[in-house]
């Protein structure tokens, strides 16, 4: 049972977070972006991500008001497993995230077998979010799925950046990097992405299925040379074959490509920012983009926190973007877990001083379940209770381990799914 004087405060935190998560749902940002149907084709819609199945069940009802039938749209939507939704005609398949997996490989060669048949009257509808990484996995012929998916898991582990590990996945695919958009052309092909990814880079987001990549060969290389990442042999041939380069800007399969980003982080904390001042809170906004090691950002984080509670400034300290974990222990958690972890132990029991840090997609790192926690919540008393337990938090945080210890104290945020997923919403509440 939470305490009367906390539950107030973690009511708020969790009323800011649910803010947050409202502004980038499908049912809310992707109709004014539909494009009308062709006059004569197909809609065909591909969806992909933690939002794919939500995404395309708008999509259906939107172009089931208009009047098409199963006759002019279809399509299928690859979902994380938990994330899926009827989203009828559209076929829905749930698949595995963080870890793709052979629902998933399965359902790739579906998608692309459906873009190699539209003609040039159709319409193919992309519609991609955070998650679609793994859910749309094609190894290049000549790599097996078991391979790819143990450099996915080294290059996580030795804490790659998402646009480092999106870069390797591209050149290792038959779907990434703009290779959707060769396989769909000469079909109109508008891309309609909820971004996931510091900045909103297009080419990041899903990894970039339907538009030019900047990076290349020598890149995805020289990202795993940077992380110690051994190659198995067929890995290696591909990267140092120049056949298997990805299509680049100008090339003449993006001619009637266009892509319109429907939802972004900024916007969510923005939301974020309108609901703590409701709550009563002067929004401090430190970006939507932030990068870094989430117990390094995390404790940084406290020194704001401890500064403005010092100048008895009245604040949520609002922050997204995607941090990361340098993997050295054996426990459970994700980056949101292991910042709220770090930032109770920088706090040490600071009074008047609240937080929850929790991905918008509703988990966190963890097993690939649909009920792993999303984050944490940490206040003045984490510490001392964790202490009363006989915790040693110093060494869950050496360990990894920060489901645990918030398992223990039960300060873990569960929400489920959300269906969507505009990248992290940390926030600091300083009364």
């Amino acid at each position: 049972m939470i305490e009367t004087a906390r539950a107030p405060r973690r009511a708020a935190l969790e009323r800011i977070f649910a803010a947050a998560v409202a502004r980038a749902q499908p049912q809310t940002c992707l109709p004014p972006h539909l494009p009308p149907p062709p006059a004569r084709g197909r809609v065909l819609v591909l969806a992909a991500g933690k939002a794919g199945a939500s995404m395309a069940a708008t999509a259906a009802a939107h172009y089931r008001a208009l009047g098409l039938g199963p006759d002019r749209l279809g399509g299928i939507a690859v979902a994380r497993h938990g994330y899926g939704c009827p989203a009828d005609p559209i076929r829905v398949v749930e698949a595995g995230h963080p870890m793709p997996d052979e629902a998933g490989l399965a359902a790739t060669r579906e998608v692309l077998a459906l873009a190699d048949g539209a003609g040039g009257d159709d319409l193919v509808l992309v519609l991609v979010s955070g998650g679609g990484s793994a859910n749309w996995t094609a190894p290049l012929p000549g790599l097996a799925l078991a391979e790819k998916q143990a450099i996915t898991r080294a290059l996580m582990r030795a804490g790659a950046r998402i646009d480092e590990l999106n870069c390797v996945r591209k050149h290792l695919s038959a779907i990434k990097g703009g290779r959707l958009a060769a396989r769909a052309a000469p079909a109109r092909i508008v891309t309609l992405a909820i971004s996931d990814v510091p900045h909103d880079d297009p080419a990041v987001i899903a990894s970039g299925p339907t538009v030019p990549d900047p990076t290349t060969l020598a890149d995805a290389r020289a990202v795993l040379a940077r992380y110690g990442v051994a190659l198995p042999d067929a890995a290696r041939a591909l990267l140092a074959d120049p056949a298997n380069e990805t299509p680049k800007p100008g090339d003449a399969v993006f001619a009637d490509a266009s892509l319109v980003i429907v939802a972004r982080p900024a916007e969510a904390i923005e939301a974020a920012a309108r609901a703590a001042r409701e709550e009563g809170y002067e929004p401090v906004v430190l970006g939507a983009d932030l990068e870094g090691e989430a117990r390094l950002v995390a404790a940084e984080h406290a020194r704001l926190a401890r500064a403005a509670k010092e100048a008895g400034r009245r604040c949520a300290i609002l922050s997204g973007g995607e941090l990361t974990v340098s993997v050295t222990g054996n426990g459970r958690g994700g980056p949101n877990q292991e910042y709220a972890l770090a930032l109770a132990l920088a706090l040490d029991g600071a009074p008047g001083i609240a937080a929850l840090a929790g991905d918008t997609d509703g988990t966190d790192g963890g097993s690939g379940a649909a009920d792993d926690p999303a984050g944490a919540f940490v206040d003045e008393t984490t510490l001392a209770r964790a202490r009363a337990a006989g915790l040693d938090t110093a060494a869950f945080l050496s360990d990894n381990d920060a489901t645990s210890f918030f398992e223990i104290l039960r300060d873990l945020h569960a929400p489920g799914p959300t269906r969507t997923n505009v990248n992290d919403c940390r926030i600091i509440l300083v009364d």
